[in-house]
């Protein structure tokens, strides 16, 4: 597979006790960074959120003979948390584009090149799970979540929380700061705020596997409890996005 010199671009992946699946997602993902390493710019940035696992070793293993492959440990902080550190970090080491993905082996990286071709059409290209492989409660708890964005938000998505998602930095640059710090669900809000605001966004269908080994950190106590919390969470980030509205439009008037 030929090297193509494009714009910079960070894969970032959460990761949490995934030895079962960490080396064979990593084989799996950098030869797509490699063709698209920008002379040697573009990155694979896996987090590792405190695993208890020997997953960090097997990431610091592998990135001896894989330059592009950076492994970063953190404290232990969830997912969606892992994922906020992951974009902070792209955003933070110049990416122009940012893509996000799980550890668990349940996307297909051979779909990313789709995403790829029509990245200078979309400010953000989501992925659509339009037949999931993980279980029937894992499709309930996604339609129910994209209800309460609809009475919440007065927008529908049909895939809110896909992670398979392809965005400009300034995208995510523009709403991550509308989110608590270590918010659980910023995938979710980054695709509500496409539509609400009307940006120019897609969706796009993908393929979602079983879980290729290891268990779900996210239990169903745990979903529960995110989901609660985020019926408040919500409507704090709304007031968050239509300040930011409010100042973007002063700032085009003033220009």
């Amino acid at each position: 597979m030929g090297r193509i010199n494009v714009s910079i671009l960070y894969i970032v992946i959460p990761a949490y006790n995934e030895s079962e699946n960490v080396e064979s997602v990593v084989k799996g993902w950098y030869p797509v960074i490699q063709r698209y390493s920008s002379n040697g710019n573009s990155r694979l940035v896996i987090i590792d959120d405190g695993s208890k696992d020997n997953t960090y070793e097997i990431l610091q293993k592998l990135s001896s003979n894989m330059p592009l492959l950076i492994p970063i440990k953190k404290e232990n902080g969830g997912h969606g948390d892992t994922v906020l550190f992951g974009y902070r970090y792209a955003l933070n080491n110049g990416a122009d584009y940012i893509f996000q993905t799980d550890s668990d082996g349940q996307t297909n990286p051979a779909e990313f090149e789709n995403f790829w071709q029509m990245r200078n059409e979309y400010e953000a290209i989501f992925g659509y799970r339009v037949k999931r492989e993980d279980g029937k409660f894992r499709l309930w708890v996604e339609k129910i979540l994209c209800l309460i964005l609809k009475f919440q938000f007065k927008v529908s998505v049909p895939d809110a929380n896909a992670p398979f998602r392809l965005m400009k930095e300034s995208y995510v640059r523009r709403y991550i700061d509308i989110m608590p710090e270590h918010y659980n669900l910023p995938n979710v809000i980054l695709t509500v705020m496409g539509a609400f605001y009307q940006d120019h966004v897609r969706f796009e269908e993908i393929s979602f596997k079983p879980r290729q080994g290891g268990h779900n950190s996210i239990n169903v106590k745990r979903i529960f409890k995110i989901g609660y919390q985020a019926l408040s969470d919500f409507a704090e980030i709304k007031k968050n996005a239509e300040k930011l509205e409010v100042e973007r439009i002063r700032g085009c008037h003033i220009s």
